[in-house]
């Protein structure tokens, strides 16, 4: 009878492992996934307890036993926590697994330590022989940890229940019978002979409830879901990158819109001279830039497809990218071509008024005798900086900020149109009273500015380019000028251009000295964070230093 007992229960057991094994799917929980795989060899252990007659080979069952025993416990409630919702720092579960291996390898040491059990012997029960046990004190441990956790299980399902809407109540219903299953089980484990558990018949019940969880909670992760429906139907095509634009796979929709995409192994890089790799260079590139920037129309041939680009996440971690595509010719087709008919007239106006902007600039720099290139240079060291600003969200900058900082820096000294020829020009360092003179510049700039951008629609750049020109000046423990602004009373836009500006001040020749070396200006501009410059900027001037200096030894050559 126990034979058959056991033996049935271990088939069964293994036949339901093999089920989960053939319905797994990706979104399944690695705790569910282990308790599967543990509950087969626990109940395996019961089997050769019972066909050995020695204490030994009884004691090498119970081990097996333990090996499922140590870590059902802990799997179900890792299992409850997650399925709840609940994140648990990865620590937890390394700790408490930990403990259990620990308590384990107790179990492992029995007959040769008295810790987990005191003695162990053979005797006779329902005509059967059967370990009697004394137990040591990491037995009553291991009673202690089995009640924590059945407590803290029970306490997160109420919890999720009374507060968490983004849980089933089914699914907590389920999880209940599982915890009532453990604890009943283990209660009355003994209660049909004192040979046959109830405990591997409960293990088998357990993984029955688990395959009915699994199976619904995989319709919870909605994105996932959607995105498997979206590829069934066979509407949406799905391309991957990585950060590198390496060629990661597609699918066969994507491939019936792109055949050259079949020519393209995995792992190849892009190329501008691959079929398509182009034009999708550049759209990624437009993304990495600005990740507002991600949707775009592709026509081909008679078709236009429409392209969503988002990252690419292999759970929490980026990988790279993915590009949705869509065939909507019959959506943008004509939407598309007005659309980019209108866009290109715009274009043209901003260009054509960026350039005047530009022009005027230049014009400016050529009467002043000492800073010739400089725009360029502040421009370039400008986005340099911005550029790894962006890398972070300590600032929260956004792309329409970068792209409007970058445009605004060639109008820093635009004021200097209003300064006499004879100061501007003067080959040599300025008096007192030239100074006081030259520093009218920014705020006369900030007139300009104002003046030239009035009556256009980007208030945005109005604003940050008439403070690039007013406070590009300003220090940070209030001893610039036009105002002595202090801290963050100085827009963010102009403390990132002080830091472009003084730099290029410092390792560019000017008619009164000769250029400064990289490590003397960088010493000079690390002393000035916190008093000249924002502290904050610090790490990004350090992260672009390399960038700054390959500049403009590229200017020298």
């Amino acid at each position: 009878m126990t034979e058959i007992y056991y033996g049935s229960v271990l088939v069964i057991s293994t036949l339901l492992t093999l089920l989960y094994a053939y319905t797994w799917h990706k979104r399944n929980n690695l705790f569910i996934t282990l308790l599967f795989v543990m509950i087969p060899i626990s109940n395996l252990g019961y089997i050769l307890q019972t066909f050995s007659d020695s204490l030994d080979g009884k004691l090498a069952g119970l081990k097996v036993i333990y090996l499922g025993g140590c870590y059902h416990i802990v799997f179900v409630m890792f299992s409850i926590i997650s399925l709840c919702r609940i994140n648990v720092p990865k620590y937890v579960h390394a700790f408490v697994i930990t403990v259990n291996t620990l308590i384990y390898s107790t179990v492992c040491l029995a007959g040769k330590t008295d810790i987990f059990y005191k003695s162990l012997r053979l005797a006779e029960a329902d005509g059967e022989m059967v370990i009697e046990r004394e137990y040591g004190p990491v037995h009553t441990l291991f009673l202690v940890i089995i009640i924590s956790y059945t407590l803290v299980s029970f306490a997160v399902m109420i919890y999720a229940f009374n507060k968490k809407n983004d849980v089933s109540r089914y699914l907590i219903a389920l999880l209940f019978i599982v915890e009532f299953l453990s604890l009943g089980s283990y209660l009355f484990r003994k209660s049909i002979s004192a040979t046959i558990e109830l405990m591997p018949l409960s293990y088998v019940l357990a993984q029955v409830v688990f395959l009915l969880i699994t199976h619904r909670v995989c319709l919870y992760d909605i994105t996932d879901t959607g995105i498997d429906s979206l590829a069934e139907k066979g509407l949406t095509g799905f391309i991957s990158f990585d950060f590198k634009y390496k060629y990661l796979g597609s699918n066969e929709t994507a491939k019936s819109f792109f055949p050259e995409l079949k020519e393209i192994h995995v792992d190849r890089k892009l190329t501008n001279d691959m079929p398509i790799g182009a034009a999708i260079i550049g759209w990624l590139k437009l993304f990495e830039e600005d990740s507002t920037q991600d949707t775009e129309l592709y026509p081909k041939d008679d078709r236009v497809y429409l392209i969503k680009i988002s990252h690419l996440f292999d759970g929490k971690h980026d990988r790279g990218y993915q590009l949705f595509v869509t065939d909507d010719t019959k959506n943008q087709m004509y939407n598309t071509m007005l659309e980019n008919e209108v866009a290109e007239k715009t274009r043209h106006i901003i260009e054509m008024h960026d350039r005047l902007v530009l022009s005027m600039a230049t014009m400016v720099e050529s009467r002043d005798n000492s800073t010739g290139g400089h725009i360029k240079r502040t421009s370039e060291g400008v986005r340099i900086l911005i550029s790894e600003m962006r890398k972070d969200d300590d600032f929260e900058l956004s792309g329409q900020f970068c792209r409007n900082v970058i445009k605004a820096a060639p109008m820093h000294d635009l004021g200097k149109i209003a300064v006499d020829d004879a100061i501007l020009r003067k080959p040599g360092r300025f008096t007192p009273e030239e100074f006081e003179i030259m520093k009218s510049h920014s705020a006369e700039g900030a007139k300009i500015v104002r003046q030239i951008l009035e009556g256009t629609d980007d208030d945005e750049f109005k604003v940050i380019a008439e403070n690039v020109a007013h406070y590009h000046h300003e220090r940070w423990d209030g001893s610039g000028y036009p105002d002595g602004l202090k801290g963050e009373e100085i827009p963010l836009e102009a403390r990132i251009m002080a830091v472009a500006d003084v730099y290029d001040a410092l390792v560019s020749k000017r008619v009164y000295k000769e250029k400064m070396s990289f490590e003397k200006a960088n010493e000079i501009i690390m002393e000035g964070m916190g008093t000249h410059f924002d502290k904050r900027l610090e790490k990004y001037y350090i992260a672009a230093r390399p960038e700054l200096e390959k500049y403009y030894s590229s200017l020298d050559t």
